[in-house]
């Protein structure tokens, strides 16, 4: 089924480029046919600018720990909160975002995220909306980001909505304190939104599946504080914390590398090279990327 829908999803960028509207609207038809019901499915959003290490990371995690039958990378068109834009085009984020997740299990590529026609900013909200329309009533989404777009929420178009349409799950990096107190957590979100802790039962994690280009996290490794958050209405969804990841990978941090590197000959062997898979370094490369 993952081939499948990246082979759909591929076939369709490729072929209606000029056109986002064709694109949202064959992409929304393929994804209706391609998870079965029952699927549960996160997405995961953000610029991929460029994609990397760590990305892959939290999402092999998140898959594992909660169970997931599949992570949605979505580049995203244009960010409401990054006014100057991605550096790379949507285009090539795609593109190198297709690379990062070839052969990753329960891993696929999202165009629900595309610029849109008007070119107005994306809105995660409206986004998953969309997603949620695609997939059908019988699959169970999420909203998977990393603590940086947690302790942004706030800034975020209608965010105490989001978890209501997607429940959260949020992975922590080291060095950053989400898993020691629950006011920290509160203090991150809306304050239309109040966070308690849930006794609900997590999914039995999955068992590593074969063919993976990196394998997961060891699953005695993962840790998963479950939360419930509830609005005014009285409306309840749960909220689930990946603390303390071993992922320390800025897509900045990368760019900058490459910028200070430019005169150095190709990037393989540089200190941008392992927070990149080689697939997209390559690509940076051939593309010139960063420069």
């Amino acid at each position: 089924m993952y081939q499948r829908h990246t082979c759909v999803s591929a076939r369709i960028f490729a072929g209606c480029r000029a056109d986002t509207r064709a694109v949202r609207s064959r992409y929304d038809d393929a994804m209706s046919q391609a998870h079965r019901a029952g699927s549960r499915i996160a997405f995961f959003g953000g610029s991929f600018d460029p994609p990397h290490r760590g990305h892959l990371t939290v999402a092999r995690a998140a898959r594992v720990a909660l169970g997931l039958d599949t992570v949605l990378f979505a580049p995203v068109g244009t960010q409401p909160l990054k006014t100057h834009g991605a550096t790379a085009g949507f285009e090539d984020r795609v593109a190198m975002t297709r690379l990062a997740i070839a052969g990753e299990p329960g891993f696929d590529l999202s165009l629900a995220d595309a610029p849109r026609p008007s070119g107005e900013p994306n809105f995660t909200l409206e986004t998953l909306k969309r997603l949620r329309a695609a997939v059908g009533p019988d699959c169970t989404l999420f909203c998977l980001m990393g603590a940086d777009s947690f302790f942004n929420l706030k800034s975020w178009h209608r965010a105490a909505e989001i978890p209501f349409l997607a429940p959260f799950i949020v992975a922590s990096r080291p060095g950053q304190r989400l898993g020691e107190s629950i006011s920290i957590l509160q203090a991150a979100l809306p304050p239309e939104l109040t966070l308690e802790p849930a006794a609900h039962l997590l999914p039995q994690p999955k068992k590593a599946a074969p063919g993976a280009t990196d394998s997961a996290p060891a699953e005695s490794s993962l840790t998963v504080r479950a939360f419930s958050l509830m609005n005014a209405a009285g409306d309840r969804a749960p909220f689930y914390l990946l603390p303390g990841l071993n992922v320390e990978i800025s897509a900045s941090a990368i760019r900058e590398a490459i910028r200070k590197h430019k005169s150095s000959g190709p990037l393989a062997g540089t200190a941008i090279s392992d927070p990149l898979p080689a697939v997209v370094r390559e690509y940076i490369a051939k593309h010139n990327l960063y420069c």
